[in-house]
This record gives structure tokens, C-alpha cells and sequence, in this order.
């Protein structure tokens, strides 16, 4: 049973709005943030590093010299974007052991929205005559996100510690005026959307629905963006999600799940997010840290001289992961909603794998193994 905070205090959540009071509790866990950094692998082997500044270079262009071309850059940079943030949190959820845990059940719904996100930024990108391309989009981890957004964030796949929730996740989703404030001068991930809607504004292109999928994503349901209108709430569906937005803590968003960046929050601090006199603060009920497999970090290159068992996991996990890109990327060049029904029964199979790796103890460490998430060439899948 869940403790109950004083109510005169500490009232319940409401949603994502609460950047206008966000002093947050920063400063009650600054000790905390620079735990256990030894163990992170350094930025390496990011493969296309030529796409790094990608949004730098596209957010320079004055905005009466952005046309459609450059909508359709903007959003392909999103898929990249948006697909790179999905490994690190499944591998999170998946070392969890107890499903039931309250941190499984906030990353759990936290995946689920990024494929929604996923799946939007394809909806829009086919809406204006671009088509998605999927595969070549997939991230190589250790290494920096897409586009060069968030510059100093190394994204890493490893069990949950409190190391990756706060230096990974959080650090992904964190809001333009973080609480913790910036260590760098590089774009969010909300002000690349943010451009972007005031391109689509701009702009005006005629938006195409030929193309575009429906389809539901746990509580959400994907929807071909028909109007301006649709484009804008698409966007700002994005952002809300995952950073929250800058106008009243007492708005809300049409349900109370705090946006991604203070879900995470909850779990790094080990206390719900409530509203109390001085401010949103991690004060309420407990969030207890879950009992994990312990997934190391993988290194850059992947594991080095793993056992024939591992090999064989790695190898059977990176070729259905390889199924579900070509799906994905199919399903929005005319496959339609038969082809992302395959991908989506392909990224089921991922769990089993992933979580043997889990169980398989690294020679020398304390840590286990646990996926790559690389893709696999067809020809070395079809033999």
C-alpha cells in the first residue's frame, strides 16, 4: 500500500504543465546526479556522424527559406530521432525483473508513447510527399543523439541504474529550461519540434493522406494528419510527452501521467512528482528502484569475444530487430496496415532474447550481457 502525503500540502498530479513552477527538487538530489559515471562507455562508433548537426544546420536556415525540402529533412531527422530513443528504454524496462514495479509500468508507457511518436513523425513525413526511411535510421550505441541535439548526452544500452535514468533518459527528455539546468548550448528535442510546427505554419504545404496509417498504439491511436490543425496537435502531442510544456501547472492534457522527462524524475528520485507550496517536488508517495538484471553498458563495438551462446542471442535478437525496420519502413511506402501488423508481431519476439542475454554473466564482472540493437544485412539473415 502506498503512503499518503499530507494533503493540505502536497496535492495530487496533474498532468504535464508544470514548467511554469519548475523549481523542481534539482537541488534535493544534486548529490546524486553525478553517480557512477566510471562504468559508461565513451561516444564512440556513432555510424553517419556526418548527420550529427543535422538540426543545427537546419534551424540556421532563415525561416523564409524553409520550404517543403526542408520539412521533409526536419522530419526525417525525427524518425532518426525518435526510433534512437527506443532501445536504451526497453533495455531498461526489459532488466526489470518484476513487471508489476512501478518503474516497469512508467517506462513501459514511456515506449509505448515514442513508438506513437514514431509513428506520427512518419504520418507527417508522408503527408508532405516524403517517405520515411527507417532502417538506415537506426542509431549505433554507445554514442550522441541524431541530429546533435542535446550535444553532451552519450546514449548508452544498459540495465536501469540510476546512472542511465538520469544521465540517459532524463538527459533525452529534459525541457528546454531543464530545473537542472543546461550544460551545453545545443537544441532540445523541443525546440527542433517547436521550428518545425512554425515551418508547417509557415509553410502551408497541402498535406496528403495517401500513405498515412491509423492504427492503435497502446492508449493512443495513430491518425493520418488531414489539416493544420492536425499537424499542430500532432507536434505538440510530441512535446508534451515527453518534456512537459511552459504554461500552467494546474493544466491538463486529456490524462495525468507526467510527461517523460518527470516520469523518469520519479524513478531517479524515488518519489512521485506532487505539487506543494514551494513548487513541484518529488515528495509524494515512494517510487521504490526495482530489482534488476544487471545489464552492462555495451561497449562501443558491441561485445568483444562473447560465447557461443551469446553470439548466438545477439544474432537471433539483431535479426529480428532487423525485421522490425524493414516492416516499419515498408508499412509507410505503400506496405499499409498488414506490413506494420508484422512489425509489430516482430518487435514481441524481441523481450525473450533480450532478457537471456540478461541472465548470461559477463567472465570477470559483475555485469551480464544484454542487446546490441544492430542490424543485421538480408543477405546474412537469408541463408
Amino acid at each position: 500500500m502506498r503512503e499518503n502525503p499530507d494533503r493540505p500540502t502536497v496535492a495530487p498530479f496533474r498532468r504535464r504543465s508544470f514548467l511554469a513552477s519548475a523549481a523542481l527538487a534539482a537541488g534535493a538530489s544534486a548529490a546524486v546526479a553525478g553517480t557512477a559515471q566510471a562504468a559508461v562507455p565513451s561516444a564512440g562508433g556513432q555510424r553517419a556522424a556526418h548527420r550529427q548537426g543535422a538540426v543545427a544546420r537546419l534551424l540556421a536556415v532563415p525561416e523564409d527559406g524553409r520550404g517543403v525540402e526542408w520539412l521533409r529533412e526536419a522530419l526525417q531527422v525525427a524518425v532518426t530521432l525518435e526510433l534512437a530513443t527506443i532501445p536504451p528504454y526497453l533495455c531498461g524496462w526489459w532488466s526489470i525483473k518484476d513487471r508489476g514495479a512501478e518503474a516497469a509500468r512508467l517506462i513501459r508507457r514511456i515506449v509505448g508513447d515514442e513508438m506513437f511518436h514514431l509513428g506520427i513523425v512518419c504520418n507527417l513525413l508522408v503527408a508532405v510527399g516524403g517517405r520515411p526511411r527507417i532502417k538506415a535510421a537506426a542509431a549505433t550505441y554507445p554514442g550522441p543523439l541524431p541530429g546533435g541535439v542535446r550535444a553532451g548526452v552519450n546514449v548508452y544500452l544498459s540495465g536501469l541504474t540510476r546512472s542511465s535514468v538520469h544521465d540517459v533518459m532524463m538527459a533525452i527528455e529534459a525541457p528546454e529550461e531543464s530545473p537542472e539546468g543546461r550544460a551545453d548550448a545545443s537544441p532540445t528535442v523541443g525546440h527542433f519540434y517547436g521550428d518545425m510546427l512554425k515551418a508547417f505554419q509557415n509553410v502551408a504545404p497541402e498535406l496528403s493522406v495517401r500513405g498515412q496509417l491509423s492504427v492503435h498504439i497502446g492508449s493512443d491511436e495513430l491518425r493520418p494528419v488531414e489539416t493544420p490543425d492536425d499537424v499542430e496537435r500532432a507536434i505538440e502531442i510530441i512535446r508534451e510527452q515527453g518534456e512537459g510544456t511552459g504554461s500552467s501547472p494546474s493544466d491538463s492534457f486529456g490524462d495525468d501521467h507526467p510527461a517523460h522527462y518527470y516520469a523518469f524524475g520519479e524513478i531517479y528520485y524515488g518519489r512521485e512528482l506532487r505539487e506543494t507550496d514551494d513548487g513541484w517536488r518529488f515528495v509524494g508517495p515512494p517510487v521504490p528502484f526495482p530489482d534488476v538484471r544487471p545489464m552492462a553498458p555495451v561497449p562501443a563495438g558491441g561485445w568483444p569475444n562473447p560465447p557461443a551462446q551469446v553470439r548466438q542471442l545477439l544474432h537471433r535478437f539483431d535479426a529480428t530487430y532487423s525485421a522490425v525496420l524493414e516492416n516499419l519502413e515498408a508499412a509507410w511506402a505503400g506496405g499499409g496496415p498488414r506490413t506494420l501488423g508484422a512489425a509489430v508481431h516482430a518487435m514481441r519476439g524481441l523481450g525473450t532474447p533480450a532478457k537471456e542475454l540478461m541472465e548470461i554473466p559477463i567472465p570477470g564482472t559483475r555485469g551480464t550481457y544484454g542487446p546490441q540493437f544492430r542490424p543485421l544485412p538480408k543477405l546474412r539473415r537469408e541463408h
